[in-house]
Formats: C-alpha cells, sequence, structure tokens
C-alpha cells in the first residue's frame, strides 16, 4: 500500500515532504453502536415563545435534515395564543429560514411541517395537559413522550405537575418498565439559589424520575465543550501534564460585546454570577479539571463532575472578595466610535442598581491533581470582545539554559481551547528564529471551521441525545445544587456592607483585572 508520501501531489520543481504517519485518519465512531431514536412526540410548551423559534424548531428541522429525527415523529406546541395549526406552521417556516444553519430546504420543511400542530391552552388549566394525554393516544401520534419546557422558570412546577397529574409522569416507575417513556427538558435558569434549585429538584422528582428529568445548559452542547473530554482522555500527549506539576494556571473566559439588551427585567435581580457563572463557567471548570471517569456513560461523567465542586474549598466571605471582582458597564462606545448606554440606562434597570455585568473569581480545586493551581473564571457584558475560551497555560522550564537567560522573554507554553468564535484550539511553544540564535513563541493551530464548513448547533446535539435517553451532556441535580452552594456564597459576600460596590467600566471597553 502507498504510504502518505506516496499520495502526494507535488507542484513542478518544489519537494514537498510529508509525515509517514499511518495514524493520521483513523477514526473511531462512539455514536455507531448507539441507534437513531425512535419515533418519538416532542411536546413544546412554549411553543410559540422566542427559545421555540430561534432554537428548538430550527434544531428540528436540522436534526430531520441530518435525518437524526425519526420522520414518523411528531411535534406538538402548545401556547396562550388563539392560533390554528396551518398559521402556526407558517410562522415557523419563517423562524427555520431565517435561523437554521442549513438555510431552509423546502422539501425538508414540508417533510417536518407536516407533523406539527399547535394546542392553545394555558400551562395552569389541567385541561391542557388532559388534551396532551388524548393528543398522544390518538392514532399516528408516537407513544413515547420528550416535554421541553420552554417556559418561564415560574412555571416549571405547575407544568411538571399537570404531566403527572394526567398520568405523563414518571414517578416511581421502575428502570425495566416497558412502558412508554416520558422525558423532561428543563431550561435554565435552574432557581435563583441553592434553596429554590432544592425546592424545584424535589418538585419535579415527585413528578419525573431522575433519569427523565434532563436539565439543560446548552453550552455542554456545544462541539468544543465536548471536545474538552475526547482532548483530555483520548491523548497520552496531554493528559500527563494535566495537573499541578506542569499547570500554572487555568482561566476560563465566556465575555460578551453586546449588553443586556431587552432582558433588564431578569437581570436586574440576577447578575453576571446567578446568569452565567452558576451554569456555563462552573460547568467547564468541571470538565477541564475532573479526573477521568470509569467510562462513557452518563453517570460516571456526572459523578467526576461533583466531585470536583465538592473539592472547592467553603472560602469566607472575606477571601471570597478578596478573590473576586465585580463591575458594572457605565456609558461608552464600540470599537466604530458608536455610543454604547451604560447598565443604568439600560430599560427595566434600576436607576440605582449594584447589579453586576462583569463578574471574576479565583479559586482552587482542593485535590490531588490540582491542588495550589489558580482557576480562574470570567464572564461579563458590554466588553471590547466576543469569546468564550479556556487557557491552560504551563509551567516555564526550569531556571537553567534559556529560561536563565531570557527569563520573562521565554514565553510559557500555553493550550488554548477556543469555545466561540473560530472554534478550534491553538498549542504555544518555543523554537528557535531561523537564522539568528533567539527563541521566539509560535503556535500549532485546529481549527473546526477547517474540518466542517456548518458545526451542529448545541440545540441539535442535546435534542438527539435527550431523544436517545442519554443525559450525559445534561446536569444532574446534586450538580446543580452544588454550583449554586459556591454561587451562593458569594453572593453573601457581595451583600455585606463591607463590600465595596461593583467597579465601574466604560461598555465596549477590556474586561477589568481579573484577581490574581
Amino acid at each position: 500500500m502507498d504510504g502518505p508520501t506516496d499520495r502526494v501531489r507535488r507542484p513542478p520543481g518544489k519537494a514537498v515532504y510529508v509525515p509517514d504517519d499511518s495514524t493520521l485518519g483513523i477514526r473511531c465512531d462512539l455514536d455507531s453502536e448507539r441507534p437513531a431514536p425512535g419515533p418519538a412526540s416532542v411536546v413544546v410548551f412554549g411553543g410559540t415563545g422566542d427559545l421555540a423559534r430561534r432554537k428548538i424548531i430550527p434544531a428540528l428541522y436540522n436534526l430531520l435534515r441530518a435525518e437524526r429525527l425519526h420522520p414518523d415523529s411528531r411535534i406538538l406546541c402548545t401556547g396562550r395564543r388563539p392560533l390554528d395549526s396551518e398559521r402556526f406552521r407558517s410562522g415557523l417556516k419563517e423562524a427555520a429560514a431565517r435561523y437554521s444553519r442549513t438555510g431552509l430546504d423546502p422539501s425538508a420543511w414540508d417533510r417536518l411541517a407536516a407533523r406539527i400542530d399547535y394546542l392553545e391552552g394555558d400551562l395552569e388549566s389541567p385541561a391542557l395537559y388532559a388534551s396532551i394525554a388524548e393528543a398522544l393516544e390518538s392514532p399516528g401520534m408516537p407513544r413515547d413522550a420528550l416535554f421541553y419546557l420552554a417556559v418561564s422558570p415560574e412555571q416549571f412546577g405547575s407544568a411538571a405537575r399537570g404531566l403527572a397529574a394526567a398520568g405523563l409522569g414518571t414517578s416511581g416507575r421502575h428502570p425495566d418498565d416497558p412502558a412508554p417513556y416520558r422525558r423532561l427538558i428543563v431550561e435554565k435558569p435552574f432557581g435563583r439559589d441553592r434553596s429554590s434549585a432544592r425546592a424545584l429538584n424535589l418538585e419535579l422528582q415527585d413528578c419525573f424520575s431522575e433519569r427523565d428529568i434532563f436539565r439543560i445548559d446548552h453550552y455542554l452542547g456545544k462541539e468544543t465543550v465536548q471536545n474538552l473530554l475526547y482532548l483530555r482522555f483520548a491523548n497520552s500527549v496531554f493528559e500527563p501534564l494535566w495537573n499541578r506539576r506542569y499547570v500554572e494556571r487555568v482561566e476560563i473566559d465566556v465575555l460578551e460585546e453586546e449588553g443586556i439588551g431587552t432582558r433588564g427585567g431578569y437581570y436586574d435581580g440576577a447578575g453576571a454570577a446567578r446568569d452565567m457563572l452558576q451554569n456555563h463557567l462552573i460547568q467547564l471548570l468541571c470538565l477541564t479539571a475532573m479526573e477521568p471517569p470509569a467510562g462513557l456513560d452518563p453517570e460516571s461523567i456526572r459523578d467526576e463532575k461533583v466531585k470536583v465542586l465538592k473539592s472547592i474549598p467553603a472560602y469566607s466571605a472575606e477571601e471570597l472578595r478578596r478573590r473576586s471582582v465585580r463591575g458594572q458597564y457605565g456609558p461608552g462606545s464600540d470599537a466604530s466610535g458608536r455610543t454604547l448606554r451604560g447598565y443604568r440606562e439600560e430599560d427595566r434597570v434600576r436607576p440605582d442598581s449594584r447589579t453586576e455585568t462583569f463578574a471574576a473569581l479565583r479559586l482552587e480545586v482542593d485535590n490531588w491533581r490540582f491542588a495550589g493551581v489558580p482557576f480562574v473564571l470570567r464572564t461579563g457584558k458590554a466588553l471590547d470582545r466576543r469569546v468564550s475560551e479556556i487557557r491552560i497555560l504551563f509551567r516555564k522550564p526550569p531556571g537553567a539554559l534559556f529560561q536563565g537567560t531570557c527569563g520573562d522573554f521565554l514565553g510559557a507554553n500555553g493550550l488554548t481551547l477556543r469555545i466561540q468564535p473560530d472554534e478550534g484550539l491553538w498549542l504555544t511553544f518555543n523554537a528557535k528564529v531561523p537564522g539568528r540564535a533567539a527563541v521566539e513563541s509560535g503556535a500549532l493551530r485546529f481549527s473546526y471551521r477547517e474540518k466542517a464548513d456548518s458545526l451542529p448547533e448545541a440545540y441539535e446535539r442535546l435534542l438527539d441525545d435527550a431523544l436517545a435517553g442519554d443525559s450525559t451532556l445534561f446536569i444532574r441535580a446534586d450538580e446543580t445544587e452544588a454550583a449554586w452552594s459556591l454561587v451562593d456564597r458569594l453572593e453573601e459576600a457581595w451583600a455585606d456592607p463591607a463590600a465595596p460596590p461593583p467597579i465601574l467600566y466604560p461598555a465596549g471597553s477590556p474586561p477589568p483585572a481579573a484577581p490574581r
């Protein structure tokens, strides 16, 4: 068989060397043993809302085009507006054309639209749930059902209770029960603090078995976030270095250029810590710091994530204030000179608000692997960049040879995992400058955009997994409560009269300095 060098087309007059590496292109398809989900009824509560139009329906449409949604599946959307199914489908077609990453194929849309129905009803009315139960028994309607709560958090409990009262819950059902499955997807925010999250968990578990509750964090559905597990545990290059002996510092950023937009009513009662730190950033922390799981099954992976959260020290209020920075954006301008208004000028925000729009926290994971290594988490709005990434900064070589001569001019090795935009990873290293006795930093880059023209949206993967019953990328009850425990202590520290107010930073400016 010809080697890779024999298959290269060489331009005339140029010699091209390609390493003879027989491992290039080897692929192991982990989904090959998982069959495509069978026919199911997807019931979307809040079917006329923004989330359904922008994310859920386009994701189901893309799954249909990728042959990951069974052609006999049905979609039943509920809402309070008096609409007939035909008018409702017309609105969804416009949304799919606008928000689907694959564009609108009329034939594919017609196949999906034929499976979509609309049901008018009030979430507080038992009649709605009785109508859903009746619909699931009608001819041509799959008995397996996935219920998606795309509604306000205050309605999660009442919707779960309504489903259970109509005989559609699974609490107390044995795992081997052959009855049709009933699964519940719950959006964030999941509670406002540990106490409310715990109460909501108990309320949902009274109606559905924990194995049938899928708490969604769309960040876990992103390709580059999923790649963390593959990068760490499918490579012998990185994992031996992934510890306190070689890692100097870990930085996790989720930074945004936009302000709060129209979310003032919600955001002013939440802030950056509750809105982003408690879920997205802590999930990235867990995947970065977790130990190798016993297997790739959902519980093994989620067990290790919970261990990370339990390894974070219970810092005092004073210590948390030293370890954190909070800020609030004021009036400013973007790179083009466009004027940006300050947070307190946003709609539905209190004029004297102390709510943070930027939060940074330095903490440690006090276990054998990472004891003493700082993890710095930053998130904020109205900044000069939009970027989500994880940076692993490695320790410099000992103080001999190049380090002894170059000092601070010898760059540290680093691994950057870019979640968005420009999804991929960068490995920085030092090398000789051609023709000179000099050392210079360089980088090896892997770009997802060079491997695929279009990456699946997070909601596509998460809906596909929920239909298949795979809860790996969803959050378990004890996991969300442990994450809230950390944020609760931080919020209490900030609420103390001794705490300084949020620092003011101009909209469109670089993020405030993180705690060292």
